[in-house]
């Protein structure tokens, strides 16, 4: 399985469009402090679903912290969350 860190470091910046556990969703995803501290949220696209969490990568370890939502949840969404790709 795929680490979450590495997943949520490998969603592209800003905002993007993209698929996690058949649902599609827009998301933005911002970085501080030279990455050491990342926010996501993420809207279900016609739909109630809504994610919002802040990560920071500590000397001591990464934290995550969902805002108002069970870790389990925020964990699932980024590990199934695909961003959408465009041929250029």
């Amino acid at each position: 399985m795929t680490d979450f860190g590495t997943a949520l470091n490998a969603l592209p910046a800003g905002t993007f469009t993209g698929t996690a556990n058949g649902k599609r969703y827009v998301a933005t995803k911002s970085s501080f402090a030279g990455g050491k501290s990342i926010k996501l949220v993420a809207e279900e696209l016609g739909g109630p679903d809504y994610i919002s969490l802040n990560w920071y990568d500590l000397v001591a370890g990464p934290i995550r912290k969902p805002c108002e939502m069970p870790a389990a949840k925020v964990t699932t969404f980024v590990l199934a969350l695909k961003p959408d790709t465009h041929a250029h």
